[in-house]
């Protein structure tokens, strides 16, 4: 009964002021980096079979503040290519696009919602060959590749991650129940 234990990073400018970051490589605020440490304090150095971490700045030092240095970066862990819509916020893209929504429509020069579930899916695979081996598995990334992670483990389509808030900082994890793939923890927030 192994988990996959998925941690968004910390809070950014652009995530605060709910800006798409996909690529853009923003670093922590000052509340990020409190953020950090509150879910290192959370884990207190929970062991993990395999600890895996987006290459972006943001994910990479949220996994260095919460304990685990020593992560390998897993490009698959990368958030959501936004595309032309990069650095916009929702209803900024609505102004031009009334009924846009990226779990339907994706972004044009972007990923849609099947191609990031490509690499969400390939993330589950390498977390569960290390689960077989023993243990837990950390997984540090981002809001919308963690809900498609989360929507694909249970099976649905990948756009039903809209359906999971996801917020900065955030604990949650997937397991089992009865052989069956089950949330076990979402949206938990360690510095609330």
């Amino acid at each position: 009964m192994r988990e996959l234990w998925l941690l968004r990073h910390g809070e950014t400018e652009w995530s605060r002021s709910l800006r798409h970051t996909g690529l853009s490589d923003i670093p922590l605020t000052a509340a990020g980096r409190a953020e950090a440490a509150a879910l290192g304090r959370y884990l207190a150095g929970r062991p993990f079979a395999l600890v895996l971490v987006s290459p972006l700045q943001r994910a990479r030092e949220t996994c260095r503040l919460a304990g685990y240095e020593n992560a390998l970066v897993d490009p698959d862990l990368r958030e959501w290519d936004y595309g032309d819509y990069e650095g916009l916020t929702t209803p900024q893209i609505q102004a031009a696009r009334p009924a846009w929504s990226l779990w339907t429509d994706g972004v044009p020069n972007g990923e849609d919602a099947p191609q990031v579930a490509v690499r969400a899916e390939r993330a589950i695979a390498r977390a569960l060959a290390a689960t077989a081996a023993g243990g837990d598995v950390a997984l540090f990334a981002h809001a919308h590749i963690l809900r498609v992670l989360a929507a694909r483990w249970l099976g649905l389509p990948p756009q039903d991650g809209r359906l999971f808030a996801l917020g900065t900082a955030s604990v949650s994890t997937l397991g089992y129940e009865h052989q069956a793939r089950v949330v076990t923890r979402w949206n938990l927030s360690p510095s609330a």
